[in-house]
């Protein structure tokens, strides 16, 4: 068949305009599948058994009554569970959570750890078995209490993908030349993912090959680390993941993928693990609490001299994790001192882990608002203040900035938001019981990229099959490549379908670090072009299709040294009553500068998704844990408080042009950035109404109460 590029499709380009998911009728209807509802033959359930013990031993699991239930098939446990390997560096740099490798021995470094997995012919037989099974410990003392003082806090080498410690200038020197100082201690406290589909996995073996059907961000990721893990070569691990309902840095390689696999090869049936709500604030990783000092010293106009970010958070005994809180004014804000630095306290707690916009998020409600704070000293407007430290360059890096209109975005802001007829003196405005104030905060989020590969194949009937081992974890990413393969191919969209989720097609870049969209996309983007002009050469397409594969390693390898990120502006509008302690959001607008926005109608929900999270950090999210058991305190949707819909007001985000024409692909990421200074605006805003500044989220009404009463900041 011969096939030509569409005339009206290439006149009128799809990235830019609104779109309704390409599988959105599949998943409003029940057609699609997730992975913890695809059936399979003869099919096993796994249910995971926790420790209920927060430091200790296994002395002994007592299987065999449980063994003699009606339906159990197996306990799986460290007396009889295969052997894996944990020795090695996975795919993004990082060894694998040992939480993950499950049943190795009988060390529990926390409440929670997986101790065992019992196994039957239906959940419900495997569940009541669990509950059932009794697990022996022997006990030891264990500390769970995080706090700035501290005594095992410690300098960690190394903080993933931010530098632990960075250092720039004479900081007493720079003090001692500020007219106007802020000094203010932070907090934020534990913070948890769920995702509305909770983790689950299916394993098999087919032939000698391991088929994993899983929820996760990132196939190639899961399929790698199993790989390793249970000593298979790369080609004999298969991981699908086609959708997945949340995962906001939570579902990567986990304790139920393994257990899984492991049930599997004991038993040769397929055997699926789905956790529970309640197991995945053990299992699944969390924001860790942070007590954050901030010191900003300035010129009595405003003009940073100081900029100095020292936060604290916790990490388990197993592994470290930094939660890069002080990283967060690292490309925002010059100064001549700038320093910015980490530190750890070892828990008996599970290990935190990515948490939409790990680091930048708590940190960005310190360092916004210290700046509020700063602000207000020097009697300086909070968006004059940040307008007069506009940097043109990186602060700390000297690099160029790629693409850079915050101010863009506070003046579109301003302007949307009525800031002009703010008075700045707090607790002026009332309405009835409601002292009303507004405040803003910036927001900015690393854009990079990861290598990854792409198949773009045109099919006989004229049609476009785009094959990459992306993951479209509610976002729209699978709707966003579909509008750039269009673009590039000069098709109507109608004529491309996009396949993702599946190892088999090759490594790409997980759905993390607002870096999935912008590589998938500049994949597809090089095989496609290059399809294009084979077939503008020969359009004859055979029966089995013409395919043209990519692979972005070099082209990321060539890419120019920038800061490169998205940036915004947010505000908001609360009302607070000092008899109650309510605070209620009343309107919030956010102003983003993010590259190319590929779907107007995704990027928006993204935008706003993050945005109320945002309130949630500021006013109600909040995991507590009982000191005495080491265990959280309402594990679940009932105890751990987050906003509803009551509490979601008018929010409204949208964008200002944003080109780099350097950029190869100018598209940046918009799933972390909407959530960065949201927290902070809220609190801001706080205090504009009542004249009380909140440095401790979340801003509770007991907090309101006692710092409204005794007229003392909270």
């Amino acid at each position: 068949m011969t096939t030509t590029t569409d005339p009206a499709a290439a006149a009128v380009r799809s990235i830019g305009t609104a779109r309704t998911r390409v599988e959105g009728r599949d998943k409003v209807t029940g057609a699609a599948r997730y992975a913890g509802e695809i059936p399979f033959a003869e099919l096993a359930h796994g249910w995971l058994v926790l420790s209920t013990v927060a430091r200790g031993r296994v002395r002994s699991v007592e299987a065999d009554p449980v063994l003699a239930m009606p339906g159990v098939l197996a306990v799986l446990h460290h007396g009889n569970a295969p052997r894996v390997e944990s020795d090695f560096v996975g795919m993004l740099g990082v060894p694998p959570d040992p939480a993950a490798v499950v049943f190795q021995d009988d060390r529990v470094p926390h409440a929670g750890w997986p101790v065992a997995l019992v196994v039957a012919e239906t959940s419900e037989q495997a569940r009541e078995a669990a509950e059932t099974l009794v697990v022996h410990y022997d006990q030891e003392p264990h500390d769970v209490a995080f706090s700035a003082g501290h005594p095992g806090a410690y300098a960690p080498e190394s903080a993933g993908y931010a530098e632990a410690a960075v250092e720039k200038g004479d900081l007493e020197a720079a003090l001692a030349a500020s007219s106007v100082v802020v000094d203010a201690e932070y907090t934020t406290p534990e913070e948890h993912h769920n995702a509305m589909e909770p983790h689950a996995a299916a394993a098999r073996w087919d032939g000698g090959r391991l088929e994993v059907v899983d929820s996760n961000q990132g196939s190639t990721w899961v399929a790698s680390e199993l790989a390793q893990m249970f000593s298979l070569d790369p080609g004999a691990v298969r991981v699908r993941s086609e959708h997945v309902g949340g995962g906001f840095g939570s579902k990567g390689v986990r304790a139920h993928q393994v257990a899984a696999v492991m049930a599997a090869t004991v038993l040769q049936r397929p055997v699926r693990v789905v956790m529970t709500r309640r197991q995945v604030f053990s299992l699944a990783g969390y924001r860790s609490p942070t007590v954050q000092r901030v010191r900003l010293g300035a010129d009595a106009d405003g003009r940073l001299r100081v900029l100095e970010h020292r936060s604290l958070s916790a990490t388990s005994t197993v592994r470290e994790f930094v939660e890069t809180s002080a990283a967060a004014g690292r490309a925002l804000y010059p100064a001549d001192a700038h320093h910015t630095t980490h530190e750890l306290v070892r828990l008996d707690v599970p290990t935190p882990t990515w948490m939409r916009a790990p680091g930048e998020a708590p940190g960005s409600f310190a360092l916004e608002s210290a700046l509020d704070e700063l602000a207000e000293k020097c009697g300086v407007d909070p968006i004059a203040l940040r307008t007069r430290n506009e940097p043109d360059r990186g602060p700390v890096s000297g690099l160029p900035f790629g693409s850079r209109n915050l101010v863009a975005c506070f003046e579109e802001g301003a302007r949307r938001f009525g800031w002009a007829d703010r008075d700045p003196r707090p607790g002026l405005r009332r309405d009835g019981r409601w002292l009303l104030g507004t405040g803003t905060a910036a927001a900015s989020f690393h854009a990079g990229a990861g290598p990854s590969t792409a198949a773009v194949t045109a099919e006989a009937d004229g049609t476009f099959t785009v094959r990459i081992t992306a993951a479209d974890i509610g976002t729209g990413a699978r709707t966003a490549l579909t509008l750039v393969a269009a673009d590039t191919l000069e098709v109507a969209p109608e004529r491309v379908r996009v396949r993702i989720g599946d190892s088999d097609f090759g490594p790409a870049m997980i759905a993390g670090g607002s870096m999935g969209t912008r590589s998938w996309a500049w994949a597809i983007t090089i095989a496609a072009r290059e399809l294009r002009e084979r077939l503008a050469l020969d359009g004859t397409v055979p029966p089995e299709g013409v395919t043209v594969r990519s692979d972005t390693t070099e082209a990321l390898g060539a890419l120019s040294q920038k800061e490169r990120h998205s940036y915004g502006a947010q505000f908001a509008e609360v009302a607070v009553d000092t008899a109650t302690g309510e605070v209620r959001v009343r309107r919030m607008l956010g102003i983003f500068a993010a590259g190319r926005i590929v779907n107007p109608l995704t990027a928006r929900s993204q935008l706003v998704g993050g945005m109320i999270w945002g309130i949630s950090m500021a006013l109600h999210e909040e995991a507590a844990r009982d000191r005495n058991l080491g265990s959280h305190v309402g594990a679940d949707l009932a105890g751990y408080h987050f906003a509803a819909h009551a509490d979601v007001p008018a929010v409204e985000a949208d964008w200002v042009d944003d080109q780099d024409p350097d950029d190869p692909i100018d598209i940046k990421g918009v799933g972390e950035v909407g959530i960065v200074g949201a927290a902070a605006a809220v609190a801001n805003a706080v205090w504009h109404a009542t004249g009380v500044r909140h440095r401790h989220l979340p801003i509770r009404p007991d907090r309101v109460l006692l710092a409204h009463t005794g007229a003392h900041d909270a």
